[in-house]
């Protein structure tokens, strides 16, 4: 009869013998890989790419663990679900990467979608998991892959979980970063007790972090566990209307594949189907809203929206995120110290953004806005926190006197308001739109 750890540890089977690369291959890179010590030693060299160690197998639904260390300043990775295909990108290795990062940054068990769209889940995301990782000693790690979520722990700690589709199976490999500075070469990376499990998978219970969803308008288990609500179905225009009246809009939108899109309309601001609202008013909350521009587009998401302001011609009155192409379009270098471009608050105070983390025009963009209960708000764009102020306090008054919005009463500090998107005449689309109330 076997014991219970011995059905515990059933069904895995280990990918490194501890004693020679048997099952291993290395695509990219020049980099060095051997065994030492009963684990697999990567190490940097100048002049060449980003170095992987394949295993020989491609893998869908897995749960994989592992036990790293890595020298205090060297970055690297392990990719799962990722391509090598001689025929794209040259062989190029990309897809999902669990990143080993013993940076200040801390964004150990992050996951990277190398070569191909960047961050997926920084850990600016999960500012608890950031200490998880531990310099100059062996961690474990573990990924679980099984159908469209993807979820990382690092020493036990959850730290990222997203859902995506893009890529259901692919290699797994272990990098060795390209490195830039000769004094970085021959610096190590180590692996050892590398072991993956494909049937009878069971997801780890306890995995409650924040979730970044990349599948358009869907709700996982977790995330309405959270709290979270679709605030569009993806399909209808149920739960939303017209600014200003009581049906929504006969022209200037369009729902279509899962996309609600403003319309062109030569770019005036409310002109064509005019701006649309949440049929239900929001306090404290925390949203997200997923965006594409087309070239030179304008665009935003307004809140605390009540329409008791009479405008006559134009936007309806309310804070907001805005949605702009700032290479393209005028706004960007108007206002006040860049305070009318991507992520800002319009026309009061600009966002702080790294262009990495700003996706190309044709691509999405993801929205958050977080209104705490004390009326703190903060403003992300994919993943990174842009902006913080607070409503009602000096600060914010002071920013108003000198804004567009200096004649309004009390600007932007209603208790509770409507969520707006802006039809300021340029082609832009929204999805995945969702609210968590707080």
């Amino acid at each position: 009869m076997q014991n219970s750890e011995n059905i515990q540890e059933a069904g895995w089977t280990e990918l490194f013998n501890g004693k020679d690369l048997t099952g291993w291959k290395q695509i990219n890179g020049k980099a060095s890989y051997k065994v030492e010590d009963g684990a697999i030693v990567g190490t940097t060299v100048m002049d060449s790419p980003n170095s992987f160690l394949a295993a020989d197998k491609e893998y869908g639904d897995f749960i994989l663990e592992f036990e790293v260390m890595l020298n205090n300043d060297i970055n690297s990775g392990v990719q799962f679900r990722s391509i090598s295909d001689p025929a794209v990108m040259e062989g190029r290795v990309h897809g999902y990467q669990f990143e080993l990062d013993p940076s200040d940054r801390k964004w150990t068990g992050g996951i990277y979608d190398e070569a191909r769209r960047g961050w997926l889940y920084p850990l600016s995301l999960n500012p608890d998991a950031q200490s998880a990782f531990k310099k100059g000693e062996w961690n474990k790690a573990r990924i679980e892959a099984i159908g469209n979520k993807i979820k990382t722990w690092i020493n036990d700690v959850p730290v990222a979980s997203v859902v995506d589709d893009m890529t259901p199976k692919g290699v797994l490999a272990l990098q060795v970063h390209s490195i830039g500075n000769a004094a970085d070469a021959g610096k190590e990376i180590k692996w050892r007790n590398i072991r993956i499990k494909t049937t009878d998978l069971t997801p780890r219970e306890g995995h409650d972090a924040y979730v970044v969803n990349l599948v358009p308008n869907t709700l996982t288990d977790e995330e309405k566990a959270q709290g979270w609500s679709l605030l569009w179905d993806g399909k209808t225009t149920n739960g939303w209307r017209g600014a200003y009246q009581d049906k929504f809009p006969e022209g200037g939108w369009k729902l279509q594949n899962g996309e609600l899109q403003v319309l062109e309309s030569g770019g005036a601001e409310s002109v064509n189907g005019g701006d649309i609202v949440t049929e239900k008013e929001y306090g404290a909350f925390e949203l997200q809203v997923q965006f594409k521009l087309t070239e030179g587009a304008n665009s935003g998401i307004k809140y605390f929206v009540t329409e008791k302001e009479k405008v006559g011609k134009g936007s309806a009155i309310g804070l907001e995120y805005q949605v702009l192409d700032d290479e393209k379009h005028p706004d960007a270098k108007m206002g006040r110290d860049g305070n009318r471009t991507i992520a800002s608050l319009y026309d009061l105070k600009t966002s702080e953004k790294n262009p990495r983390f700003i996706k190309p025009v044709g691509e999405w963009n993801l929205a958050r806005l977080v209104v705490k209960p004390d009326n703190t708000v903060e403003h992300w764009l994919n993943g990174i926190k842009v902006l913080e102020y607070k409503r009602g306090s000096q600060e914010f008054r002071d920013l108003v006197k000198i804004s567009k919005y200096k004649d309004w009463e009390n600007f932007g500090e209603a208790e509770k308001g409507h969520i707006l998107l802006q039809d300021h005449g340029n082609n832009v689309a929204f999805r995945s739109i969702k609210i968590k109330e707080l």
